[in-house]
């Protein structure tokens, strides 16, 4: 395990791609809210976050919202 894979984020990450492979929407939104969760969570309600997005959060979430499309038979 690297030193980024310790961190909640990292770990949620690879859950929700997880998910998503499985074509778990349920699951999926739930790990997505939580990432989204652990992103925000420091710094205190006035904070501004200024970290970006990794390539892979991107991705998880593109692929989040595909599934979602296909779930529900959206364009």
């Amino acid at each position: 395990m690297t030193s980024n894979d310790r961190r909640l984020g990292d770990r949620i990450l690879a859950a929700l791609e997880l998910a998503l492979e499985q074509k778990h929407l349920d699951v999926a939104e739930h790990l997505a809210r939580a990432l989204e969760e652990t992103l925000t969570r420091f710094g205190g309600p006035d904070a501004v976050d200024h970290r970006e997005l990794s390539a892979g959060m991107i991705q998880a979430f593109d692929r989040l919202e595909a599934l979602r499309r296909e779930a529900h038979r959206l364009p």
